[in-house]
């Protein structure tokens, strides 16, 4: 539990690979998260987009002479190298064949959002890890955003009976509709609802997308993705006897990655996910399905 893991890095084409390195391999830093260094790395990269191609010379130049981390030439170096490994690439059509690569030497993954592109691929990757005993989790940040959870401890408001969250949603061909950046929106929804969702209704237009999920029980959970207006995210998070408005996630100054990463560790460290994989699979088909309805204007059962 105490030994400090070498960590591999897949992917050097977001920003959250430089953010993670210095939250795990800065002991100086006043958010340092210990546990793990990160001491190798492949970049990776997608030359179809430009949130890629645009950044991964820039990172991996910053991790190789910032931190000092190996550039590898491929995944399985990487894997070979690692006692456990952070799949970062950006671009969520890569994770099925970087998780296929990696997979055999059993080391723990972190896949970064978004995990998939749909139900069958998430179902894959689980099924991949099955196969080769590799400890596994896949989540955004705003899982674990502080103001989120915290308002989800209070036992004496009751159970859940709702959710209403709204997050920037940018959007990027490639990776489409909630896949980008609205997951974020639909992680926060998750966290506070949990699985069991049936259908999902989705209207929108180039300002904005908002998707009406029913769960099995009767309740209702809303996710509004916007393209214009203030960059923020929240929740309005209906309880038995209260509601909660979950706002400023930022609040506090403490990057939102320093939860999601402690959450990393514990799994790295103790072989246990903390997100069961009904979770995840199931909130990628929310995606896919509100995608599906924002195109056909019809209900689409999950």
């Amino acid at each position: 539990m105490n030994q400090e893991l070498k960590l591999g890095m897949i992917g050097l084409d977001t920003s959250h690979c430089t953010a993670f390195a210095k939250i795990l391999n800065d002991s100086s830093y006043e958010h340092y998260v210990p546990g793990g260094r990160v001491m190798a790395a492949y970049p990776g990269g997608s030359p179809d987009l430009y949130a890629s191609y645009s950044c991964v010379d820039g990172y991996r130049k910053e991790l190789n002479e910032q931190y000092g981390i190996a550039m590898l030439d491929s995944p399985e170096e990487v894997a070979e190298r690692s006692d456990a490994i952070l799949l970062t690439s950006v671009d969520g059509r890569k994770h099925p064949e970087q998780f296929s690569r990696i997979a055999p030497y059993g080391k723990p993954v972190f896949i970064d959002k978004p995990f998939a592109l749909s139900r069958q691929e998430a179902e894959a990757i689980f099924e991949q890890a099955a196969k080769y005993n590799v400890v596994l989790m896949g989540s955004s940040s705003l899982r674990y955003a502080e103001e989120v959870t915290q308002c989800l401890v209070d036992r004496e408001a009751g159970a859940v009976i709702g959710a209403d969250v709204f997050s920037p949603m940018p959007t990027e061909p490639t990776n489409p509709g909630w896949f980008w950046y609205g997951i974020h929106g639909v992680e926060m929804l998750y966290t506070a609802m949990s699985t069991g969702c049936k259908k999902v209704r989705s209207v929108g237009d180039e300002r904005s997308d908002q998707v009406v999920g029913v769960w099995e029980d009767g309740r209702i959970g809303t996710v509004r993705g916007n393209r214009t207006g203030v960059y923020e995210y929240g929740a309005m998070i209906h309880r038995e006897k209260s509601t909660a408005f979950v706002t400023n996630v930022f609040k506090g100054g403490r990057p939102l990655y320093v939860p999601l990463l402690k959450k990393v560790m514990e799994m790295f460290q103790t072989g246990i996910s903390p997100i069961d994989p009904a979770v995840t699979i199931e909130l990628t088909r929310f995606m896919e399905a509100a995608n599906e309805s924002r195109r056909t204007g019809a209900d689409v059962y999950l």
